[in-house]
């Protein structure tokens, strides 16, 4: 039971700490863009992104204000690899 509650307390803090760097919140500004690697932020908080943006319209999955190129890159990469996609190799079990 103690076990119980301390998971569940730490999931809903992890739920805190990643919704706090959401695109969309306004920490990105066309003065201030997003760039590579908070690209690959928003790429793997992408599933929680899109749970929170149905419930608030201003949360969205990818950051409008970015660099371009960089924070595509950064962001595609992450959701492929968030999704086990930038395996190069599998590995077969044998039975």
């Amino acid at each position: 039971m103690k076990s119980k509650i301390i998971v569940i307390m730490l999931a809903l803090c992890m739920l805190v700490v990643l919704s706090s760097c959401l695109p969309g919140d306004g920490k990105n500004t066309p003065e201030r863009q997003a760039n590579f690697f908070t690209g690959i932020w928003h790429g793997w908080i992408a599933p929680i992104s899109l749970i929170i943006g149905i419930f608030d319209h201003n949360i969205r999955i990818y950051e409008t204000h970015n660099t371009g190129w960089w924070y595509d890159f950064g962001f595609y990469m992450a959701v492929i690899s968030g999704f086990g996609g930038l395996a190069l190799t599998r590995r077969r079990r044998r039975d």
